[in-house]
């Protein structure tokens, strides 16, 4: 159980490695579905193609959908592209890292959909059997002209009655196959090309810039999970506070009751100190959700550092006396405590 909390934890710390897992996934559900599914091609002239290039694009098409739906950086990057400008300026490098990043993530499924299809190759035979050129096998040569269409559609069905005694249907069925296989091989090889390419002339690019981008991409998705978590947290010391002014007309049923009801009132004086400062209607939560959308704080904390280094300051050149109550000038080197003495 120790080793499934500690892998668990590392998943929710880290959303990359979520994204990573949910697109792998996804990719081993499309194989998946692929080798369950009864591939059944309609083996007629005016429906194989739409049959076979339907099976093999419109389903990357609803996992590229998936990819997206279950990738929460697609409401993170909508969000920054939307929102109003504000104290904050937008930043159209982190938008456009943060939808490649995205994409690229999506495209796993579809794009393991259409290799496994054309590896296979049915989806292809049935969609480019009327493509054939007749002339190239010899088993048309007793076939007229107006059947030949009709036959060339027949040839993903092995079991029809029409090609079953034909000499040319495995001819064509492999010329096709191969024809898929190659395209599929192709794909696959241009992928990892442009991958290798991708990874190995990266460090020619400015890299101060990459990692100014990566870093602000990564702070508005914590900067997004953070917020929600807070204002869970203020709406549940919020609801307290106002369950508990809800039950002031029965606090002395309560304490017949034996409940400490003085305690429950400073404990929830004190959630409200801590959390909800200040807030004490709705209209004033409303219009501090306002502010925060349109006007979200500058990334600035400049003012802060500056009076936490001036406080450090001072408590380090001073100490207190717990006895006498007073100051005393802290010694700044071992020689000047040596020549007091």
């Amino acid at each position: 159980m120790d080793r499934f909390r500690m892998i668990f934890q590392y998943f929710q710390s880290n959303s990359e490695s979520v994204m990573n897992g949910i697109c792998g996934l996804l990719a081993l559900a499309s194989v998946k579905i692929y080798t369950s599914f009864d591939f059944n091609c309609p083996c007629l002239p005016e429906y194989n193609m739409a049959y076979g290039l339907g099976i093999m694009f419109i389903p990357p098409v609803v996992l590229l959908l998936c990819g997206f739906i279950v990738n929460r950086q697609c409401v993170v990057a909508i969000e920054e592209w939307k929102r109003p400008t504000g104290n904050r300026k937008k930043n159209m490098a982190i938008i456009r890292y943060i939808c490649s990043s995205i994409l690229q993530r999506a495209m796993i499924a579809p794009i393991v959909w259409i290799l496994v299809t054309l590896l296979d190759g049915k989806c292809f035979v049935c969609a480019f059997s009327n493509s054939v050129d007749p002339d190239k096998f010899s088993g048309f040569a007793n076939v007229t002209p107006a059947h030949v269409q009709l036959l060339l559609s027949k040839f993903p069905c092995k079991e029809d009655e029409l090609i079953m005694n034909n000499t040319s249907r495995k001819a064509v069925s492999r010329y096709l196959r191969c024809w898929s296989q190659a395209l599929g091989w192709s794909i696959l090889l241009m992928l990892i090309l442009i991958a290798f390419l991708a990874r190995s002339l990266r460090p020619c690019f400015n890299q101060a810039a990459f990692l100014q981008t990566r870093y602000w991409s990564n702070y508005i998705d914590i900067e997004q999970k953070i917020f929600d978590e807070t204002c869970c947290e203020h709406a549940r010391d919020f609801a307290h506070k106002c369950i508990l002014h809800f039950f002031e007309s029965m606090q002395k049923e309560i304490k017949l009751r034996r409940f400490n009801a003085h305690r429950e009132e400073e404990e929830g004086k004190e959630g409200e100190k801590d959390h909800l400062r200040g807030i004490t209607n709705e209209e004033q939560m409303n219009e501090l959700l306002q502010s925060w959308y349109y006007s979200k704080p500058r990334l600035d904390l400049s003012r802060t550092t500056q009076q936490q280094c001036l406080s450090t300051d001072r408590t380090s050149m001073h100490l207190v006396d717990t006895t006498t109550n007073r100051w005393h000038p802290q010694p700044r080197s071992t020689t000047t405590r040596q020549t007091d003495v």
